[in-house]
């Protein structure tokens, strides 16, 4: 999801209303596509950033310098209250064990007055950039669980999360970018690396159904080069 989530955080930090002299909190942060934003903005120093795993913790160090990363959950945030500007989750929101407790804890963290903000991928609406792949994947097996279910990828539900968390006067939107493809093998190679659903799916097919999936996607993306838009649903809120 790199090559959208880099983009969409540009559009995300701005939607927040992300600007100079703020203290920003990057909630699982990933390998650091939010966090990268956030530091060119801001500078290291007024950026944190957490995560679950250690391997994106140390990746987050490594690329960048001064910014204070550590390793734990949404639900158990390792920062003492009130302590952030702004707090941001992006595409994290559907990943957490209990959103309404996550997003409480991202509001614990953030100063009075200031911003809880989160994106997810409209999984459930069809404009995703995941919609092409789950629709194929549906041909090869009409059982498959696709992430149209997840906390916050359908309409609405990502701000009523906020919302049930006790952030108030949140606010809805969506975020869309576009992303260039130079070929289908550059579009098809990520998902045979077992990363996140998709790619456990792929990981889980024989060699036959994997060929018979990956020629249903060709089937239904246009000549090279191409361009896929992405669509996220984008919430905030003040604490």
């Amino acid at each position: 999801m790199g090559r959208y989530s880099v983009p969409l955080a540009s559009r995300f930090a701005e939607f927040a209303g992300v600007t100079a002299g703020q203290r920003v909190l990057d909630v699982g942060c990933g390998p650091g596509a939010l966090t990268g934003e956030l530091v060119r903005r801001l500078g290291p120093a007024a950026v944190c950033a957490v995560d679950p795993s250690e391997q994106f913790v140390e990746a987050v160090r490594d690329r960048y310098a001064g910014v204070r990363t550590r390793r734990g959950s949404a639900e158990a945030l390792p920062f003492e209250d009130a302590l952030f500007e702004v707090t941001l989750a992006q595409l994290v929101v559907h990943f957490m064990a209990d959103p309404v407790i996550g997003l409480g804890e991202m509001a614990r963290v953030t100063t009075p007055g200031g911003t809880v903000a989160a994106c997810v991928w409209d999984h459930a609406g069809g404009s995703g950039p995941l919609h092409l792949f789950w629709e194929a994947a549906r041909e090869v097996d009409p059982d498959v669980e696709d992430e149209s279910a997840l906390a916050g990828a359908r309409s609405g539900h990502l701000a009523s999360l906020l919302a049930a968390a006790g952030v108030r006067e949140v606010q809805a939107s969506s975020l869309t970018v576009a992303v260039e493809h130079h070929s289908f093998e550059e579009w098809w190679q990520p998902y045979m690396l077992g990363v996140g659903p998709a790619g456990s799916f792929v990981a889980q097919l024989n060699p036959e159904r994997q060929a018979r999936l990956r020629e249903l996607c060709r089937e239904r993306l246009p000549p090279s080069p191409f361009v896929v838009s992405a669509t996220a649903w984008a919430a905030r809120g003040l604490v």
